[in-house]
């Protein structure tokens, strides 16, 4: 056996060991990873829908999820939306929290991002972004004020602030919350939004 011949056979079962090592990784882990990104969205969801005991998923198709937030009796006290949009670098996934009558937002939480650091990635910073999405009147669409307001109080109930040098960030983020916004309120004018338990639609 020539010595080239061996070393493809050796080079050859080494690919196939690593191969057949990294399948059975991801095998092992994919269990625990879905269980780890689905206790970060329920911990997420108590966090935009206060006062959530429990949550029910309600629907769901590609990059749109809804849930509904309830208290410990059962009662319905809001829906948390799960969405994403592109951002800069890559996709923003995100959670916005409303009232049960979708008329206002509670507050917003970034699952996940790749925005640039001092930049978009500031769309995770309560004080940077995130507080001035609270209490926002959702009756209506959304809109970006720019340029940027040093605070909440300046802004129109229906507006949200731009951070300064992320404007792409801060545009992704409205489009897909108002994109959500619209899907769920036509999602319970054609009666497809059923929530089991007290106080549901």
């Amino acid at each position: 056996m020539s010595l080239s011949f061996r070393m493809i056979i050796v080079l050859t079962s080494i690919g196939l060991l690593s191969g057949g090592l990294l399948v059975s990784v991801g095998f092992l882990t994919k269990e625990r990873i879905a269980l780890n990104k689905q206790r970060e969205i329920e911990a997420a969801i108590t966090a935009v829908v206060p006062g959530t005991s429990s949550s029910q998923k309600l629907y769901e198709e590609k990059d749109f999820t809804i849930y509904a937030g309830k208290d410990e009796g059962g009662n319905l006290l809001g829906f948390a939306l799960n969405t994403s949009a592109a951002g800069f670098q890559d996709k923003i996934i995100l959670l916005v929290g409303i009232n049960a009558d979708l008329t206002k937002i509670n507050s917003l939480y970034v699952l996940d991002q790749k925005e640039t650091p001092g930049l978009g990635a500031k769309i995770t910073d309560r004080e940077s972004f995130l507080v001035f999405w609270e209490n926002k009147d959702c009756s209506g669409p959304l809109k970006l004020r720019k340029p940027p307001v040093a605070s909440p109080e300046q802004l129109s109930p229906s507006e949200v602030n731009t951070i300064s040098g992320a404007t792409v960030s801060s545009e992704a983020v409205l489009s897909a919350v108002n994109g959500s916004l619209e899907k769920i309120k036509k999602l319970k004018t054609d009666g497809k939004l059923i929530v089991e338990g007290k106080n549901g639609d």
